[in-house]
């Protein structure tokens, strides 16, 4: 069976992020080898492969956690070189894993303006406005449909799931440009997973781009658009979703299929 495959171009808009012939060895392991793919307002793309076929490695390159030996990384036109995970967040990539860190003890509240608290100055002494930053995230969450006991509840005693909601309402409120989900239903129920299947059509229906890593070809299918399949960290495939089936994918990535541009 052959499956001609070309990734899609949007020549009418300017990708958000485009990642252009990356490489990384690791020692003699070539992690990744002319990894190139684009991302459009509103996408979500799939990037799958089996175990050890490069997907994290290439989400840590964008993210900032370590730099690529070859390649170049652009935000919005411009060429990127971060140093760590916290640059890439200040430009607006964030990464949700499965057990993206939170402050347990804190309240949803203070951990969704986190860094941002609203305070006023009364003779020189800080005081925070806990009232509005409640009602802030109240209103957040009830636009983007999540469902939680109380923002007043401390984040610790909520489930995977409600964690990551909260975590990606935050970053799309504070004007993130990019959301890099890590295998986010790994933790999750089957309840859970389907309203973290919701929240990511919600997301990418208000503009916010998503690549998401999931060994879970069924939920990918489901969200994404757009698909881009690593095999021993190259791209043996890339295209839109309405091009192929669950089928076709999944011999994608054992290599049971062979490919022609």
């Amino acid at each position: 069976m052959i499956i001609l495959i070309n990734g899609a171009s949007q020549s009418n808009n300017q990708p958000i992020l485009t990642v252009k012939n990356i490489s990384k060895r690791f020692g003699n392991v070539q992690a990744l080898k002319d990894v190139s793919l684009e991302i459009y307002k509103g996408d979500v793309i799939g990037l799958l492969g089996d175990n050890g076929a490069g997907k994290s490695t290439l989400i840590k390159i964008i993210a900032g956690n370590f730099p690529a030996d070859e390649g170049e990384v652009f935000l919005e036109g411009k060429k990127v070189n971060f140093n760590s995970p916290s640059e890439a967040r200040a430009a607006g990539i964030e990464t949700v894993y499965q057990n993206s860190p939170v402050c347990i003890n804190a309240t949803v509240y203070e951990n969704f303006y986190i860094g941002r608290e609203l305070v006023n100055n009364f003779l020189g002494i800080k005081l925070v406005r806990n009232k509005e930053m409640q009602n802030g995230t109240m209103e957040v969450l009830k636009n983007l449909e999540i469902s939680l006991p109380s923002v007043k509840a401390e984040i610790g005693l909520l489930s995977g799931g409600q964690r990551q909601a909260i975590i990606l309402g935050r970053f799309f409120h504070w004007g993130g440009k990019i959301a890099l989900l890590d295998e986010p239903f790994a933790a999750l129920g089957v309840a859970e997973s389907r309203k973290g299947l919701k929240l990511i059509r919600d997301i990418s229906q208000k503009g916010l781009p998503i690549i998401l890593i999931t060994h879970n070809i069924e939920y990918a299918f489901q969200v994404m658009n757009k698909f881009v399949i690593l095999r021993h960290g190259e791209v043996v495939g890339a295209g839109e979703k309405k091009d192929v089936s669950v089928e076709d994918i999944v011999s994608l990535i054992t290599g049971a299929i062979e490919i022609k541009e």
